[in-house]
């Protein structure tokens, strides 16, 4: 084959891959909630991102002759402190394209007084954004709009179950009046609870600072916000978690199932915070298949 045409194939494929992910500012002004500083977003290697100040989507689209219209918002996780954007997002969503659902990685705002006016509302005010976002854009991006959930990972898990708990008071500017309720919730080894006994002190502390009011507990202990409009959720822990106890995925459980609320939770006796070595990927992330598979959220 011809050098000239290896080349030009090289380029096309090369312009293929660029298209398959995309990366948009997440809003289309200022951002809310946000103060001028001199905090300048850092990146360490395997993709872990930290002082995020400009939130982002990054867009992962399945082929059209694939697509189920289900779309997922992925918050990856890191105690609101950084964000493990390739493992707990980036990868996920290529894994999500192949089974015909549109993914799209938010790179939320991490918490910080001298980024945000309020940082305990800064990352949820994304979550409903980049809800907002794909909700409005679903045309466009070949998304049924009443099919839009959320995911989470560890802290991303709170920032997700928050987003299906909270969604009734917006805390984004939303004149258009767009649902920012996700229609389902996929809460990996998630942070649920701020309380004492159970709760992950490191992300209750970087969300609410170091001595929060009783009150701002109670209200981001998401197993107390469960109601009947709460979506139906899929949850996943370990028992050997010691980081974030699997207690947080048991109590929210129980608070869906007290409220009629439709759940799937699978628990692994190994697989500590993180599921480094086990369960692998396709065992943990297959039931995630099976699981939208019988709600329906893989059919065209």
């Amino acid at each position: 084959m011809p050098k000239t045409l290896l080349l030009s194939l090289a380029l096309t494929f090369t312009g293929f891959l660029c298209l398959a992910q995309q990366e948009i500012p997440l809003y289309p002004g200022p951002v809310p909630n946000a103060k001028t500083s001199d905090v300048k977003e850092t990146k360490r290697s395997g993709q872990v991102v930290s002082n995020v100040v400009q939130p982002t989507l990054s867009i992962f689209l399945p082929p059209k002759e694939k697509a189920t219209g289900a779309a997922v918002v992925i918050c990856p996780g890191g105690g609101y402190g950084v964000l493990v954007m390739k493992r707990e997002g980036y990868d996920v969503a290529e894994a999500f394209t192949k089974m015909g659902v549109a993914a799209f990685v938010l790179k939320y705002r991490l918490p910080n007084e001298k980024t945000m006016i309020d940082p305990s509302i800064g990352p949820l005010q994304d979550a409903q954004q980049a809800l907002k976002t794909v909700r409005q854009r679903a045309k466009e991006w070949g998304v049924d709009s009443k099919k839009i959930g959320i995911m989470g990972f560890s802290a991303g898990g709170h920032l997700a179950a928050t987003a299906g708990t909270h969604f009734k008071k917006p805390v984004i500017n939303n004149p258009e009046t767009v649902s920012v309720r996700p229609d389902f919730m996929i809460l990996i080894y998630p942070v649920i609870s701020f309380r004492d006994e159970i709760g992950h002190s490191g992300s209750r502390k970087n969300l609410l600072g170091a001595s929060p009011k009783p009150e701002q507990v109670t209200l981001f202990s998401n197993e107390l916000q469960v109601d009947e409009s709460t979506p139906p959720a899929f949850l996943t822990h370990a028992g050997d978690d010691t980081v974030v106890p699997v207690k947080n995925s048991l109590i929210f459980y129980e608070a869906l199932q007290k409220k009629g609320v439709s759940a799937d939770l699978h628990l692994y006796t190994k697989g500590e915070h993180g599921y480094l070595k086990t369960p692998a990927f396709e065992e943990w992330f297959g039931r995630i298949r099976h699981w939208m598979n019988q709600s329906g959220l893989l059919t065209p």
